[in-house]
């Protein structure tokens, strides 16, 4: 059985990304408060595993959780790709009138911002998870209270929906990284399906230090599918560099590697893993 930290309760989008990201294999969920607590479930236990989400569609990217990939000892062994779709719930013996406030993730309820500006009555509160909202008001039986969550975790805490679909955009998906402690990588990932990696490194503060290493990337015929900079604290005006590459030849790849590194600073491979490409984030 495998052991998974995630963020969130039972009924999460990261639970449901955990499922059905390792399919019928037996899985515990390690379900923590904060993304910190994730990795330090990691840290204390080498063969937990961990499920993160990385960037949504609407949202963007989630920047902090590079900096814990960054400063953590775990490696990126897989990813997934999941559709967002979020639900109004609320007690059972509530209702459309009986609503005055909706609590939920801060990132759901900003991606349910048309749905909320039409009941401008129910005020919009934020909770550290989406499963979280709807298990509190259920134990707490919060009277009034309503959850954006998904319709699984509705289910789970005996909550009624009172409308699904209220998310703004239709192609809302969210990708997550799975990660674990660098010894366990490769009994979770075969390294002959590796076509996808995570890099972060540091530029010299010198005009076209960046563009050396994209031409370099270009060379070697890896596809840059997302890079994302993040600024280094005390340092003003440099960044560090989160760059993401997909490939079909190893040995390729594992050359610009050595072609880049003596280019940059603090250069460091955060995972080598196999793409999702069953839906596409656009």
């Amino acid at each position: 059985m495998k052991r998974i930290a995630i963020q969130g309760d039972i009924g999460s989008f990261h639970d449901i990304a955990a499922h059905q990201y390792f399919g019928n294999q037996q899985i515990q969920l390690i379900c923590c408060s904060t993304f910190e607590q994730v990795f330090e479930n990691i840290r204390r236990d080498p063969t937990a595993i961990g499920m993160l989400a990385i960037e949504n569609t609407i949202a963007g990217s989630l920047l902090h959780n590079y900096e814990l990939l960054r400063d953590s000892e775990t490696t990126i062994v897989g990813e997934h790709k999941l559709r967002i779709t979020h639900s109004l719930c609320c007690l059972p013996d509530d209702d459309w009138n009986t609503i005055n406030e909706v609590h939920s993730h801060p990132v759901a309820l900003m991606q349910c911002r048309g749905f909320l500006a039409n009941h401008p009555d129910m005020k919009a509160v934020e909770a550290h998870d989406t499963a979280g909202a709807a298990k509190y008001i259920a134990q707490h039986q919060c009277r009034g209270w309503a959850a954006i969550c998904n319709t699984a975790a509705a289910k789970i805490y005996g909550m009624k929906v009172l409308q699904e679909g209220i998310e703004d955009n239709k192609h809302n998906f969210t990708r997550f990284l799975v990660t674990s402690h660098v010894n366990k990588a490769d009994f979770l990932r075969p390294i002959d399906r590796v076509n996808k990696a995570s890099l972060v490194f540091a530029l010299p503060h010198e005009e076209g230090s960046l563009s050396q290493v994209l031409s370099i990337l270009s060379f070697y015929k890896m596809n840059l599918t997302k890079i994302q900079s993040l600024p280094i604290i005390g340092h003003e005006w440099e960044y560090m560099f989160y760059v993401d590459v997909t490939f079909d030849n190893l040995t390729r790849y594992r050359q610009s590697i050595d072609a880049i590194m003596p280019l940059t600073r603090e250069f460091k491979v955060l995972g080598e893993y196999q793409d999702d490409g069953k839906q596409p984030i656009q």
